[in-house]
């Protein structure tokens, strides 16, 4: 339902070997919105994913996720709920598994089908959902002979398939040249536009790798949100100078965002 809480954060921090990586931090994602986290190399983006993912426990502060408090819940149920899209969840999935199966994995989150439990529906919707990202032809194919971009539009397929309210891209975009990157942003749009589709969180460094329909920006760094708010507000000269500590040019054309070194 549009407006309900998604993702909550309220003076939320992560600790590794004493040392703040991440926070204290205050966010709060509703369902309908669309989110970009940017900012430069050890800002903070992944391990905000990885709260939102329930991958990671808070050392401090609250995290709700899907309405549910972590450290208060049975993480294993929660991160069904939540479909994944990044070259690390691709790392850790069978190279030999064809790409159908890889697809068939996203029912549940899971990185094997064994045990899940599996009809001709669900094949056919698999197969479908790969036409819709472009990657039809590759259903047979070891996931391992797959190129990075077409790699990255299989998990989003996969991750579709589950019908997750909760989507999160980490750099999906990360090694792909001009036309895997521009394939890959049609799909991520196509999976955002459709009516009741999941409320997707996207990591990145680039404007460029931006899809038009993200309507909320947060610029992190040194662990810490420096802005955040409607994209517009956000992805604009004085922010993204202070986020990245160089003075910045940004233009937006056709919904589309670019910057340069100012």
């Amino acid at each position: 339902m549009s407006g309900t809480e998604v993702v909550v954060l309220r003076d939320a921090a992560v600790r590794i070997a004493g040392e703040t990586i991440l926070g204290p931090i205050d966010l709060c994602v509703r369902a309908g919105e669309h989110w970009v986290f940017l900012g430069p190399n050890g800002s903070g983006k992944t391990t905000l994913l990885s709260l939102a993912g329930a991958w990671r426990q808070p050392s401090a502060g609250d995290v709700r996720v899907l309405g549910l408090e972590l450290g208060r819940t049975d993480v294993r149920h929660l991160r069904t709920r939540i479909g994944h899209v990044s070259h690390a969840v691709a790392d850790r999935l069978r190279p030999a598994m064809p790409v159908l199966d890889v697809v068939l994995s996203g029912k549940a989150s899971v990185l094997e089908t064994w045990w899940q439990d599996l009809g001709l529906d669900d094949r056919r919707r698999a197969l479908d959902l790969l036409e819709e990202m472009g990657c039809g032809e590759l259903a047979d194919r070891p996931l391992g002979t797959c190129s990075s971009g077409e790699r990255q539009r299989v998990l989003i397929a996969r991750a579709s398939f589950g019908e997750h309210p909760l989507l999160l891209f980490d750099e999906p975009a990360a090694g792909l040249d001009l036309p895997a990157r521009e394939r890959l942003l049609r799909a991520m749009t196509a999976v955002a536009r459709r009516p009741g589709g999941p409320t997707p969180l996207l990591a990145t460094h680039h404007l460029e790798e931006i899809p038009r329909v993200v309507t909320h920006a947060a610029l992190l760094r040194s662990g810490r949100i420096v802005v955040s708010g409607a994209v517009e507000d956000v992805l604009a000269d004085e922010p993204l100078a202070r986020c990245f500590g160089i003075d910045v040019a940004v233009e937006r054309r056709d919904g589309r965002w670019w910057a340069r070194a100012g």
